[in-house]
């Protein structure tokens, strides 16, 4: 039967759509888990869809009674109409960028000042999006990537970029690759798996056995020369990448997640010269940055946590440190206009510091705040190079900077509707359970009372080596206009102070990146920010997973939870797409000692019958063959089981013909956020 709620406002009670309870239950190392909405992981069956749709039905009904949802779609419309730009490359003799004028669904690719691709043009609704891209060196030619729905499966195509016509060549069934161009033009590498034995299996499938291929132009992909497998490691993932003088294949191997890497070579010199091992110890992360003939210079954080960059010889096995690890974090190194670009962390804040090639400092690059600062790609012989610099406050500009100076020069600067001065941006530091300073970013609008009254959206990741630094946001924009303050934690498990902070939220150290969090919301509330029934927690993905802990660790402490394409059945995240992957991170139920962690936190899995959990609003996509939908539909469909029928609302929201988040439109995006922020609005204001 249907659960009935009662609540508050307009709406005088809620039916929930019935969701069937299975015997299904599962053994692990002794211990039986039940797992009652198992039918809910097949996503074509009649009863999950029929399940979806009611569901996105009373959750628009919810939402249609948010008063401020109009309004607030309104004005995310009106300040998400500005003219922006990506950072611009240079390729065979021509200039490009990514310009969107404002509410195209999709950026649009220039070359030399004029449209070479325009994703608009492909679909209706703005759902097939553009993802990775590569030009040929002699300029003439576009290999790129076409995803539909927001799926992490790409076709490759190849654009005559004189004409505007695509050639022929259609590549499918890659993921998780980018294409790198041989130096005569004439192919390309990139990375694809076996088709799935269905095809309706391929939004959930597992994804084993990545290959790396060459493709010829004029080809057909059943042609394509597979130039590195390894049936012997199913695992292993490759990208391959033509050095700067067309002399080398470099092949760089990962396992899933994992930061560590191998790294092989393959002479581009001589025909079918083989595949050689360079750097297969798989004992840190290694980055190829550029080489001078068998000299390769190298990013890597072996024996330097905080990461280096190394020379070292492929046949002599000579090797020198250039620039030693610093105290703040290494994030990105530019080889350009022969100078090291080194792009680092400082308590989650973008400095960059130029080193010549023998590694002597030469300046740092003046950035025009505390912010994020990204770019400064190009060539050995480029004269100048670009990057982007944006905050809380300000939405990404674009510089040019010129290698001989070290000046900097504004190349596009968005003008944005709303007064930025405003608001203001303050880094504090937060101790954790154990004692551990966590970095937090506060935004809100000057004058802000620290009266207890405030809402505050707090934010965090916490894994995969990932950093949250500063950078604009149109939602938050809107949030912070209306009175929100926007708190950004930067929690262990991710990258903000290296590989030693990201092991330190991994595995039976996961528990750590819940309680940075929940000390973050006790800081918010005992500074008097804000109260916890003014207080909403959010996260995607991995962020999911972290709203969903913690709102079933300390549902008392939040007003509103909103964990978005989360993961939330930790036991059976492996059995979907690329979900193996992040065993680096979470660990394996096949090991006893990682299951017990797992199971103690497992978002699915701690909901307790009868538990007041906070207003909650689940947000995932039926297309995300990342993290699978099924992870929200068994959570939402338990949550809803498990809150007592005077509990708050408890609601799922299932975007339709959309994935995890890359490509998705904007009018879909802006969709989404209003209804967000609507739903804030109304939970929060009681």
């Amino acid at each position: 039967m249907a659960q009935i709620l009662r609540l508050p406002g307009k709406i005088p009670f809620m039916t929930y759509p019935a969701a069937r309870l299975d015997a299904q239950t599962d053994t692990y190392h002794g211990v039986v888990v039940p797992d009652p909405y198992r039918w809910l992981e097949d996503p074509g069956s009649a009863e999950t869809r029929a399940w979806v749709d009611a569901q996105n039905v009373v959750t628009q009904g919810f939402l249609a009674g948010c008063e401020a949802r109009d309004e607030l779609r309104e004005r995310l419309t009106e300040l998400w109409n500005f003219e922006r730009f990506s950072v611009p490359f240079s390729e065979g003799g021509r200039f490009f960028y990514h310009r969107n004028d404002g509410l195209q669904n999709q950026s649009v690719l220039f070359a030399d000042g004029k449209v070479l691709l325009d994703p608009n043009t492909l679909s209706k609704d703005g759902t097939v999006a553009v993802g990775a891209l590569a030009v040929s060196p002699n300029g003439k030619f576009l290999a790129y990537a076409l995803s539909s729905a927001g799926s992490d499966w790409q076709t490759w195509r190849v654009r005559n970029i004189e004409t505007g016509e695509d050639l022929p060549d259609a590549l499918t069934w890659s993921k998780f690759s980018g294409a790198s161009w041989a130096k005569d033009s004439g192919g390309f590498y990139y990375a694809r798996y076996d088709a799935p034995a269905e095809e309706s299996a391929a939004l959930q499938q597992v994804n084993k056995f990545q290959k790396l291929c060459f493709h010829q132009l004029g080809t057909t992909q059943s042609d394509d020369e597979i130039i590195y497998q390894r049936e012997d490691e199913p695992d292993w993932g490759f990208s391959g990448t033509v050095s700067e003088d067309g002399e080398w294949l470099v092949i760089h191997s990962w396992v899933g997640t994992d930061p560590k890497n191998r790294v092989f070579l393959k002479s581009l010199q001589a025909l079918d010269a083989p595949v050689e091992p360079f750097l297969t110890g798989f004992d840190a992360s290694y980055h190829v940055l550029g080489n001078d003939g068998s000299t390769f210079y190298l990013q890597t954080d072996r024996d330097a946590p905080r990461g280096k960059v190394i020379s070292l010889d492929v046949f002599s096995k000579v090797e020198k440190t250039l620039i030693p690890e610093a105290d703040e974090t290494l994030e990105s190194v530019g080889l350009v206009g022969e100078q090291f670009l080194a792009r680092y962390l400082r308590d989650a804040r973008t400095l960059v510091k130029v080193f010549a090639l023998d590694g002597a400092p030469e300046r740092d690059i003046a950035l025009p705040g505390i912010g994020t600062a990204g770019g400064f790609g190009g060539k050995r012989t480029d004269l100048q190079t670009y990057y982007s610099y944006t905050s809380y406050t300000e939405p990404a500009s674009i510089w040019k900077y010129d290698i001989a100076s070290g000046e900097s020069e504004l190349w596009k600067r968005p003008e944005v509707a709303l007064d930025l001065s405003e608001f203001v941006t303050e880094q504090v530091f937060v101790k954790s359970k154990d004692g551990t300073k966590v970095p937090v970013f506060l935004t809100y609008k000057k004058g802000t009372k620290k009266d207890g009254e405030s809402r505050v959206y707090l934010y965090g990741y916490g894994g995969f080596n990932i950093s949250l630094t500063p950078g604009f946001s149109v939602g938050s924009a809107v949030w912070l206009e209306r009175g929100g303050i926007l708190a950004v934690a930067c929690l262990r498990g991710g990258g903000e102070y290296g590989e030693e902070w990201h092991l330190a939220g991994t595995k039976l150290k996961k528990q750590n990146v819940f309680d940075d969090f929940i000390s973050c919301a006790e800081w918010l509330i005992a500074e008097k920010w804000t109260r916890p029934a003014r207080l909403a927690i959010a996260g995607g993905s991995n962020g999911g997973l972290l709203v969903g802990a913690c709102m079933t660790q300390r549902p008392e402490l939040f007003g509103a939870c909103l964990p978005a394409v989360g993961v939330m059945d930790m036991l059976r995240f492996r059995e979907f797409t690329i979900g193996w992957a992040w065993e680096s991170d979470y660990g394996s139920v096949e090991n006893p000692e990682e299951f017990a962690a797992i199971y103690a936190y497992s978002p699915y899995h701690n909901l307790k019958l009868g538990t007041r959990y906070p207003p909650t609003l689940v947000t995932t996509s039926d297309h995300d063959d990342r993290v699978v939908p099924a992870h929200s539909y068994k959570f939402a469909a338990r949550l809803q089981a498990c809150q007592p029928e005077s509990g708050p609302e408890t609601l799922i929201r299932v975007e339709v013909d959309a994935g995890h988040g890359a490509g998705k439109p904007i009018a879909k995006t802006i969709a989404e956020v209003a209804d967000i922020y609507g739903f804030l609005e109304r939970v929060l204001s009681r």
